[in-house]
């Protein structure tokens, strides 16, 4: 099963030759966290975030998805290139009726992209998320983040949904599509 304290969970060699540990979080990567959101803030990444946060913010969102991770209500993951964190992936587990299903998100630092981390990290939540009981993992991604759709469809996820106009990015309205994937 998934363990929690500072687990490396897989070591593979990227396409850029480089050496790319995913393991579990630990408070020690608060600054590479904090820098990680913020450069995707800055380049305008398509997430939902719109302002860098500050170090407190951080520390309180990192405590969060610790305290889920250790109750079982998260799987969390990041990537690690030359100590530093470039990518992060989880799945938030429903509970209720809906105990089931997880959602996914994952994100990569620009110049850590198409080199396989995201691929890496979404076979390693698939399968947690199958350890863990899931039957159905969904997520939500822009329209025209064609990179992330093109990388779930790879995964069998399929467009279940679509919400017109739910996202305001770049000066443009972009529709929000939802993706299922039925693990069962």
């Amino acid at each position: 099963m998934f363990v929690v304290e500072n687990m490396i969970v897989e070591k593979f060699i990227a396409r850029n030759g480089k050496i790319v540990v995913l393991r579990t979080p630990r408070w020690e990567d608060l600054d590479d966290l904090l820098d990680f959101i913020n450069s995707l803030v800055r380049e305008e990444a398509p997430i939902l975030g719109t302002r860098e946060v500050s170090r407190i913010e951080e520390a309180e969102w990192l405590a969060r998805r610790l305290v889920s991770v250790e109750k079982g209500e998260m799987i969390y993951l990041v990537a690690e290139v030359d100590g530093r964190v470039v990518a992060g992936a989880e799945i938030n587990m429903h509970k209720g009726h809906k105990s089931h299903v997880g959602t996914l998100g994952i994100a990569v630092k620009n110049g850590y992209r198409r080199i396989g981390i995201a691929t890496k990290l979404m076979e390693v939540l698939v399968r947690e998320a199958k350890k863990h009981g899931l039957k159905l993992i969904v997520l939500d991604v822009y329209e025209n983040n064609y990179p992330a759709r093109a990388l779930y469809k790879k995964f069998g996820f399929k467009e279940v949904g679509r919400v017109p106009k739910a996202i305001f990015w770049k000066g443009e309205y972009v529709d929000e599509i939802r993706m299922a994937l039925d693990i069962s």
